[in-house]
């Protein structure tokens, strides 16, 4: 039997009674409200924290700006160049590279999660897919795309 998040039947009926002391059935917003209220509190804590958090800290922190700390720099040097300059391709290419094979780890996880459901076929499907992304993996390498001259 499905259940929602508290200890009772989804759809169940649920009887409340209001401020005047009158006995009444919730009405459908009140129970997905009630139903939804550990995510909602949830996420009013983490608001309020955050908040707190970038108040105080603009409050709190000391602010000695100086010509030093003001100035563009560049991974620790000072800036060499206009910063419209083109960028090498490898530097995008290495980047979507990143991506791919990201992904591939991000497809893992529900795959290993629901693999006891999913089966054998499953099972194999993820290995072809692995497969060819390892062949993919090994013909950039073997490209030289991973290399940096």
């Amino acid at each position: 039997m499905l259940r929602s998040l508290g200890n009772h039947p989804i759809g169940a009926q649920r009887i409340i009674r209001d401020s005047d002391g009158k006995v009444r059935e919730m009405s459908e917003v009140e129970r997905l409200a009630l139903d939804y209220m550990p995510v909602i509190l949830f996420l009013g804590i983490g608001l309020a924290m955050s908040l707190l958090f970038i108040v105080g800290n603009a409050i709190l922190a000391p602010s000695n700006p100086d010509p030093e700390k003001n100035s563009a720099y560049e991974c620790g040097f000072n800036a060499f160049d206009d910063a419209r300059m083109k960028f090498d391709v490898r530097f995008y290419l290495v980047a979507i590279l990143f991506i791919i094979f990201d992904l591939e780890v991000a497809f893992l996880f529900p795959w290993a999660v629901s693999l006891g459901a999913i089966g054998v076929f499953g099972f194999w499907s993820m290995v072809i897919f692995l497969g060819v992304l390892t062949i993919g993996f090994i013909y950039e390498w073997r490209r030289g795309a991973l290399e940096w001259h």
